[in-house]
């Protein structure tokens, strides 16, 4: 045609740069991606509104939902090799299909039916839902492959549900021929299974995955350091997924169940490096954040030697690792994992006495009132116990102190006349005034979330810091210690101290009560006292507060020489501490109790408990009650009564009766409940959910990511200079970059 006038020229260029100006934006495949799953072919808005409830909102949800398992379709067998109870393919002639009224829970509804047959035999196929869909590939005469769990019905082998791909369509029906599978597309092969989602069948989910793939796989950007890919032969992202869902036909199909291809440790890596990227931008802020530094003096180093014990080498290697910590000039966020009887409170000793030398305060918060009280006792024995070295004036806060005295209690804080404050959460209330706050050791399970840190940091007038110091005796298992520690300092006290005697675990089953009637008699003879412990859930609180009462009372009459009582968290607090001061203290024998006891309560007169029910409680819970006996010098023992039984139940009871150990108890709790549960109760919230990556089977590979992650960070703090990985990393974590919670 007629070549344009310059005018015209001018604005087909602008019009055409317009259109490819998005593609310049550094967000155009994150958009694309993001598209709506209504954007492929043949998605209509009822098929798009499934998916979006199924969780199938957009391309990239269709392009990362990994298939859950294989076919391998390239082995057929014949139907009279067919096995019920196995998986097979096999292809064979369609004799008849029809639909036939079937009595269902909601009156009748059509089945389809369908005979298929090859020279050794024949079977039937039955569909009871999405038979519309696959009537028209069984026209009569048609050959199909058909895959499925093969099933016994009366005296016959049938199929449910079973897969069919067209590998020739019948003579007569061109118009079907046009509607099946290209035959290649049925050829035997390596087929991705993904899991069952209602209302879409198999077959059509597998299509759409591989639309979405065809259309815009091609957009999935690629963020692991290209040097580390090439160094362990990993295919980029795009090629990854194709590998992934549509398999070369020479695959080893065990390899991609179980995850084992380079596809696979492709997307795993990319997904752990974003991870670990978040966790060393959380850890590079807070170091930027103002602290501190607290020294270390003289005073802290005579004090060691002026204790009443020697302290373990664990212990010694930790008060070293922390003392480090407090001389920067930003806050420590350390986590101090040690199991029961470990002797965390002596390293939280030595760190307020640090603290104190430097002029600075330590606050401990504790998760009760009860705990709080016992841990005040326990530092006031330590600071007296050295003279000189060790004083150190220490003060309890909870809301059971006497109105005129807190008011004392917190003007001595304000004054600065308080080295070291014990209390509950109600330590970063208003009205508490540090004269300078440096450290605060949370102990506990205790969600010290950034709320609570903010408050504590507020209590500073110059807006620093304090140091964190987060005890806890449910060790996270190395795994997971190990993902976490991309952001939190992990120390570990892994001996316990000389002179502790190993606590005797025994499993007992309905009907053994006599067992431990005896257990409970020979423990009374010796003068020494018994804990009964009984699971207490939300659900059924009621019901079983009732039956700890019932036991308490029944406990009573049948040793009359024993004063019993019972505690749980519907007392009174006051009732409840003054139960639990007469059982320290030995003027009651026997303490029925719902969990109040699990963490930190020291008797070391107490050398039985007993848990109902143990198998309606957590592996860490049981850990946790078992260690409160076989605290002094006597052993303990602990006998679980099981009155029920899941595989999973005893599955904890046997890792129970094997160690005593924390740590292989946390792990044995990881495989238990796998990283998904473990972490949701455990960790809530600190961590994206993650996609491909499963953190006890990818263990070894998270030093890998971690690493890749810090050397990003140190040559590019803050990620300022790439704003597309900045992005990325943003978008996996969402909201949760901002928490720098503990604990």
């Amino acid at each position: 045609g007629e070549p344009l006038a310059p005018a015209q020229r001018a604005r087909a260029v602008a019009a055409s740069l317009a259109k490819l100006e998005p593609l310049a934006s550094p967000l155009w495949r994150e958009q694309a991606l993001g598209r709506p799953v209504s954007a492929l072919a043949g998605v209509g808005p009822k098929r798009a509104a499934t998916l979006e409830r199924r969780g199938l909102a957009s391309v990239a949800d269709l392009l990362f939902r990994l298939p859950a398992r294989y076919d391998d379709r390239r082995h057929l067998v014949r139907i009279a090799q067919l096995e019920v109870g196995r998986r097979a393919t096999f292809s064979a002639q369609v004799r008849t299909a029809e639909f036939v009224p079937t009595r269902g829970r909601h009156g009748f509804r059509k089945a389809l039916h369908a005979i298929v047959s090859d020279e050794t035999g024949s079977i039937e196929l039955k569909w009871f839902r999405g038979g519309d869909a696959i009537a028209p590939m069984l026209a009569k005469g048609a050959q199909v492959l058909v895959t499925g769990d093969v099933r016994r019905y009366r005296f016959s082998k049938q199929l449910l549900h079973p897969e069919v791909e067209v590998l020739e369509p019948a003579a007569a029906d061109e118009a079907e021929a046009a509607e099946a599978d290209a035959p290649a597309a049925a050829l035997p092969r390596v087929v991705p299974e993904y899991a069952a989602l209602e209302g879409i069948p198999p077959r059509s989910l597998r299509r759409l995955v591989e639309r979405a793939l065809a259309e815009y796989g091609d957009l999935v950007a690629d963020h692991l350091p290209a040097e580390l890919a090439r160094r362990r032969g990993l295919p980029d992202a795009a090629r990854a997924l194709v590998e992934i869902h549509c398999p070369a036909p020479d695959v080893e199909p065990g390899a991609l169940a179980e995850r084992r291809t380079p596809a696979h440790e492709r997307l795993v890596l990319e997904e752990l490096y974003l991870l670990e990227l978040g966790l060393a931008l959380r850890r590079e802020r807070r170091e930027r954040e103002p602290g501190v530094a607290i020294p270390s003096g003289p005073r802290a180093a005579a004090a060691q030697d002026a204790l009443p014990f020697r302290l373990t080498a664990a212990q010694r290697r930790v008060v070293a690792e922390i003392a480090a910590d407090l001389a920067q000039p930003h806050p420590m966020n350390r986590l101090l994992q040690g199991d029961v009887g470990s002797g965390k409170t002596a390293v939280a000793f030595l760190a307020a006495l640090a603290a104190a030398e430097a002029r600075h305060q330590t606050a401990l918060m504790a998760p009760t009132e009860l705990l709080a009280e016992q841990h005040e006792r326990s530092l006031a024995r330590l600071a007296a116990a050295g003279g000189e070295a060790t004083a150190l004036r220490i003060a309890l806060l909870t809301a059971s102190v006497a109105r005129a005295e807190s008011k004392e209690r917190r003007a001595r804080l304000a004054a600065g006349d308080v080295d070291l404050v014990v209390g509950t959460h109600a330590l970063v209330q208003e009205e508490v005034r540090f004269a300078s706050l440096g450290l605060a050791v949370i102990d506990e399970q205790h969600r010290f979330g950034v709320l609570q840190r903010q408050a504590l940091a507020g209590k500073r007038a110059d807006g620093r810091s304090p140091h964190a110091l987060v005890m806890t005796a449910t060790p996270i298992p190395r795994t997971l210690a190990l993902t976490l520690s991309g952001e939190l300092d992990v120390s570990v006290l892994d001996e316990l101290p000389p002179g502790r005697t190993p606590i005797a675990t025994d499993l007992l089953r309905e009907g053994e009560g006599a067992r431990v009637v005896d257990a409970v008699r020979r423990t009374l003879a010796r003068g020494e006292q018994v804990y009964v412990v009984y699971p207490l859930v939300e659900e059924s609180e009621l019901v079983d507060l009732r039956a700890a009462t019932e036991r308490a009372e029944r406990i009573a009459r049948a040793f009359p020489e024993a004063r019993v009582d019972l505690v749980h968290g519907r007392l009174e607090p006051a009732e409840r501490n003054a139960a639990m001061r007469r059982f320290e203290r030995g003027e009651s024998q026997i303490l029925v109790s719902t969990t109040v006891i699990e963490v930190g309560v020291d008797v070391p007169n107490a050398t039985l408990v007993v848990i109902e029910h143990a198998e309606r409680f957590g592996l860490a819970q049981l850990h946790q009650l078992r260690g409160r006996v076989g605290r002094g010098a006597k052993p303990g023992t602990c006998l679980l009564v099981a009155r029920g039984s899941t595989a999973e139940s005893e599955a904890r009871l046997r890792a129970l009766l094997e160690t005593t150990d924390g740590f292989a108890i946390a792990e044995a709790d990881l495989a238990i409940r796998g990283p998904g549960e473990f972490l949701g109760t455990r960790q809530s919230g600190r961590l994206p959910d993650l996609r491909f990556a499963d953190l006890v089977r990818d263990a070894r590979l998270i030093p890998v990511a971690r690493q890749a992650a810090q050397d990003a960070v140190r040559r590019d703090p803050g990620l300022t200079r790439d704003a597309v990985l900045r992005r990325a990393v943003e978008l996996r974590w969402g909201a949760r970059l901002a928490l720098a919670d503990v604990g």
